[in-house]
């Protein structure tokens, strides 16, 4: 059930319940409803026997810049974005980076440019190795991929799925600049693929349209895939407006949450387990804030330590990146997400995998300061170049122990000089890609950054760069003692309290990060299933 008359569109008959069917304990509570919560909140709901509570600070997804997949602009900065603002860094000239994240139905799913990218065959053997777990490895999670998947492209059973949840497809019917830039790529030796995921995850890198989860002009976001079927399920509350603020601990272990709704406090009891699923920056935080996490940091904020864990926000990553622009020589409108073309790429050749990513942008973007010198032309497109595997590691920090408190989010951008070289590298392929004779016919300028070399095109990158926002790592997954989760997602030395979002990544997935969400949260359904013995229907499992 729900407790809130907006999910009228949503899928469903029993979305308008009064709120005073709120139950004050539940079986298991998640919080957050975006990639890996409403997965979570799917899964378990299947089980009739248990109850759960799905928590999400934002409101509904009903609305057409959720909704209509080229709109997606128009979230950002809005009320359905946390806009959590980086601390000004010395390498990136002392700016200010805004972090965008979701705060709505479907998290960052309803915000996102929908691009759906698996992550490479390295990033999850490194996600095993960390996990000492092979059930994490990229065979098992290839697997998992197949049964989440409802692929509408090129057939591939070895490693594409269909009938699963999510549905994906290759950007259809691209605008002609998509297909040109293909051919841009392969000019400069860079090979071609008919998805970006599938092989070229297992490659050295390549090119290909986008995979998008979005069908026929409409977002296809995690909640509306995996929640909304199941909204008239009596034993699935959606609460939406509500704000997590504290776990509440019996000794070590996980009883309830504490929130706040309207200006009210509430109290909910988890009778099994609770789920944070709030994102890099929210997670650590809750954690911080109910006690769990560096010992001297939680006692200068006067929070008591539950359990000593000081790699809790600790070992913050993100694919930092980087405008090129160029002017049309004729004016196309972008289509379907407004952007269609996905290239990976090393930087070196002696590298495991690609650490260059680029998205193309089907109109012109960049930083307040780089279009300060160069100007942005009225119609254009950009090459949205990016660190895939930065060196760099941040941190989040507290600054109060009230829930109303910020935090801090030192990211250090381009601290470690390694992720300049980089960098430097993906301004200059994509350059050589958007200056190659394949996008002659699109091209009346290159608008930034020129053909400018050392010094002046380091700086030209600590003017550019900025966030692909998939922000991850704080709560990484190890055995270590800087480890907060272990190879099942239980946070270490805490009973009944699991973590599954981004998170948990012991390092960042090669591309955007929302498919990956979506296996976390499906690896944490089926250990929590398996650690409570719970059974599902015969369908579901079928599905599964």
């Amino acid at each position: 059930m729900s407790t809130e008359s907006e999910f009228a569109g949503h899928a469903g008959s029993g979305q308008r319940r009064p709120e005073h069917d709120l139950r004050s304990r539940y079986s298991f509570i998640v919080c957050g409803s975006g990639a890996s919560g409403s997965v979570i909140a799917r899964r378990l709901a299947e089980s009739p026997d248990v109850s759960v509570l799905l928590i999400e600070a934002g409101g509904s997804d009903n609305v057409p810049a959720v909704m209509q997949a080229n709109q997606w602009p128009l979230n950002l900065g809005s009320e359905r974005d946390w806009n959590f603002p980086g601390e000004p860094g010395p390498h990136v000239n002392n700016r200010v980076i805004p972090y965008s994240m979701g705060k709505v139905l479907g998290g960052g799913t309803s915000i996102n440019v929908m691009v759906w990218a698996r992550g490479h065959k390295r990033d999850w053997d490194l996600f095993s190795a960390a996990a000492d777990d092979p059930a994490w490895s990229y065979e098992a999670v290839l697997k998992l991929y197949r049964r989440i998947e409802n692929w509408h492209g090129v057939p591939d059973p070895a490693r594409r799925g269909v009938g699963g949840p999510m549905f994906v497809e290759p950007a259809p019917d691209p605008c002609p600049l998509a297909p040109a830039t293909m051919a841009a790529a392969r000019s400069t030796g860079i090979p071609l693929y008919e998805s970006p995921n599938g092989r070229m995850m297992e490659s050295d890198g390549g090119a290909s349209i986008t995979d998008v989860c979005a069908k026929d002009g409409v977002r296809q976001s995690v909640f509306r895939s995996y929640v909304c079927p199941y909204m008239d399920k009596p034993n699935l509350t959606v609460l939406t407006g509500t704000t997590v603020t504290r776990i509440i601990f019996d000794g070590k272990r996980a009883a309830g949450i504490e929130a706040v709704r309207k200006g009210e406090k509430l109290t909910f009891a988890a009778d099994f387990e609770i789920i944070l699923s709030l994102g890099a920056v929210q997670t650590p935080k809750i954690l911080m804030q109910s006690g769990i996490g560096e010992k001297e940091e939680l006692e200068q904020s006067g929070i008591p330590v539950v359990a000593h864990r000081p790699g809790v926000g600790r070992n913050l990553q993100d694919h930092v990146a980087f405008d090129c622009v160029w002017e049309y020589r004729t004016p196309l409108p972008p289509r379907n997400t407004m952007s269609e073309a996905f290239i990976l790429w090393k930087s070196r050749p002696e590298l495991t995998c690609p650490d260059l990513l680029i998205c193309q942008a089907e109109v012109p973007k960049s930083t307040v300061e780089n279009i300060e010198r160069f100007g942005l032309p009225e119609a254009g497109w950009t090459l949205f170049g990016g660190v895939a595997h930065p060196v760099s590691r941040g941190r989040i920090r507290l600054t109060g122990r009230n829930s109303s408190d910020p935090v801090r989010l030192e990211t250090n951008v381009l601290a470690n000089p390694a992720d300049m070289k980089a960098a430097i590298a993906c301004v200059e392929l994509c350059r050589e890609i958007g200056n190659s004779r394949p996008l002659e016919l699109f091209v009346k300028r290159e608008v930034m950054p020129g053909p400018m070399k050392g010094r002046a095109l380091e700086n030209f990158v600590r003017n550019a760069a900025t966030s692909f926002w998939h922000l991850c790592g704080t709560a990484r997954m190890g055995h270590d003692d800087m480890a907060v989760v272990d190879n099942r997602l239980r946070v270490h030395g805490i009973k009944n309290l699991r973590i599954a979002d981004a998170s948990i990544m012991p390092v960042i997935t090669t591309g955007n990060t929302m498919a990956p969400c979506v296996v976390i949260g499906e690896f944490a359904a089926r250990a929590i299933e398996m650690d409570y013995g719970m059974t599902t229907s015969a369908r579901t499992q079928a599905q599964r």
